[in-house]
């Protein structure tokens, strides 16, 4: 790479026609949402560190909550996610108008605890925040009726403060460290029944992204010892006139693609739907298997870029990933099975939006980060409620569930249409972005791929929906979950809805967010 380095990031600041697409969806402006305000960068340094810490401190807080009320334990789990994310909120205005807000405190050795908020950071966080409320809402009634509740939260609480802590960490040893701690608490919540199979399914997930991580561990090293520090912005530096280590690449991507479920790595995260629907909705929908994608991003996107070879040969390893999982879930009978192959599928498709390193292509993965967190969550959860109604997760031992379940049929129905990519939901805009980006980029072949998955996803997604709610009927009587729990899937279907009816406000954030990575103007 190199002094292809510069050639690289200069060849990315073209703007692409692609965009007035969707930024015509609505007539708003494209510089940002109305609500915008300018404040001064570091203003909110303590908020930052809050946004992390907090959700941290619920380790510690929601075990002896849970001595002493259930309702208290889970009413102080809900205020450490609905802390990260209106926290998450007020730093917007200053990563939407290109600033970035920053904390750092140095320790012995000279290294610092360095947090930095800017719109990837920030459009991170609002999403796994606010999609892991909404989950710790589910659970409220989900598992109100299991053992080990105060582990529960405490894990789920840990694992958010831990995403929080990662998207914003500036150096690579924080980046490390919470990606450690991410793949501990998901060991603990996806061995959450405790039976024997569980366990060694949960080890499974561990060993393999553990395994991952220490590959990506070695890669961290070999670029810190050339380059000379462990921070991110003094890397970009560093690396602008010298060429990437190539085998520090395969080992950072090797980490990467693990956590993130994509072939040859992916066995783990089906295994993984043994846990609760909660469980399963925040590891495959809302925040573990982003990691990987945000660390690809911030590390190999908006930090060091790779070149074009590089970058061919992710987005045909995320082409072959989005096929072969499609192919696996269009003969998947069990429904959390068939969700997981589906979210693999899927990651590959933002792999692919990121390897273009084009302002289109980059909107359109972060687009499609949002989308599909949106939607599958609601489609695990949706799945949970289903197998607590009919006591299977087997589609073909469903059936006919229309009649008794009308509110969750119509949310799984409508989460299903935006994975789809059916207009006006918002996955059709980040679907669409995608293959208008990779056409101008000249990636016809492999935008060809994704197009026959896209295919696929309609076929075992309409599958599932046919036979779940309008298949032969079975001689039980079902009803609907909770008020509380179809009311969370409810909302998340008309989140989905609503992001492409909006899709403005979403389109200008990652607008800002890309022009940031590629070192552009606002």
């Amino acid at each position: 790479m190199g002094a292809a380095t510069g050639a690289c990031r200069a060849s990315r600041n073209g703007s692409s026609g692609g965009l007035y697409f969707l930024r015509g969806c609505a007539k708003l402006p494209a510089a940002g949402p109305p609500f915008l305000l300018r404040t001064t960068v570091n203003q909110h340094s303590a908020l930052l560190v809050s946004v992390v810490a907090v959700p941290v401190a619920g380790v510690f807080i929601l075990p002896l909550a849970g001595r002493v009320s259930a309702t208290f334990r889970n009413l102080l789990a809900f205020a450490c996610g609905l802390w990260a994310f209106l926290g998450s909120c007020c730093l917007l205005p200053v990563a939407a108008a290109g600033g970035q807000t920053v904390s750092r405190a140095g320790l012995c050795f000279g290294f610092d605890v360095a947090l930095t908020a800017d719109a990837l950071a920030v459009f991170m966080a609002l999403v796994s925040s606010s999609l892991s409320t909404l989950i710790i809402l589910f659970s409220f009634d989900y598992i109100s009726h299991y053992d080990n509740q105060n582990e529960y939260y405490a894990m789920v609480s840990l694992f958010l403060g831990a995403m929080m802590g990662l998207v914003f960490s500036s150096n690579l040893v924080l980046l490390y460290i919470f990606w450690e701690i991410t793949a501990i608490t998901s060991w603990r919540l996806i061995g959450f029944f405790r039976s024997a199979d569980d366990v060694v399914r949960a080890d499974k997930s561990f060993l393999v992204t553990v395994f991952g991580a220490v590959l990506m561990l070695a890669g961290f090293v070999s670029l810190a010892q050339t380059a000379g520090t462990w921070d991110l912005a003094r890397l970009r530096d560093a690396f602008f006139a010298k060429p990437l280590p190539p085998l520090a690449v395969v080992l950072i991507l090797s980490g990467i693609l693990s956590k993130s479920a994509t072939l040859p790595f992916h066995t783990w995260l089906p295994d993984a739907g043994v846990a609760p629907s909660p469980v399963t909705a925040l590891l495959h929908a809302a925040v573990l298997v982003k990691i990987g994608v945000y660390v690809f991003a911030r590390l190999f996107v908006a930090t060091v870029p790779l070149d074009g070879s590089w970058r061919i040969a992710v987005g045909a390893v995320a082409a072959a990933s989005a096929l072969i999982s499609a192919g696996a879930a269009l003969r998947e009978n069990n429904l959390k099975r068939l969700i997981a192959f589906s979210t693999i599928s899927q990651i590959g498709f933002i792999f692919f939006a990121l390897s273009l390193d084009t302002e289109l292509g980059l909107v359109a993965g972060l687009l499609y980060i949002l989308m599909h967190g949106l939607a599958k969550a609601g489609l695990f959860l949706c799945a949970g409620i289903l197998e607590q109604a009919t006591g299977t997760r087997d589609i073909r031992q469903m059936g006919g569930l229309a009649a008794g379940m009308p509110v969750t049929m119509t949310a799984f129905l409508l989460c299903a249409f935006s994975v789809m990519g059916v207009p006006p939901f918002g996955g059709f805009f980040s679907k669409t972005a995608l293959f208008v980006g990779a056409i101008e980029q000249g990636s016809v072949a492999l935008a060809g791929v994704f197009l026959v998955g896209s295919f696929l996803t309609v076929l075992y997604l309409l599958r599932a929906a046919t036979l779940v709610f309008f298949g032969p009927a079975r001689d039980r009587a079902v009803r609907e979950g909770s008020p509380l729990m179809v009311a969370t899937v409810a909302l998340l279907a008309l989140l989905s809805l609503g992001a492409g009816v909006f899709i403005s406000y979403p389109v200008s954030f990652a607008g800002a967010a890309a022009r940031q990575m590629l070192g552009v103007g606002p």
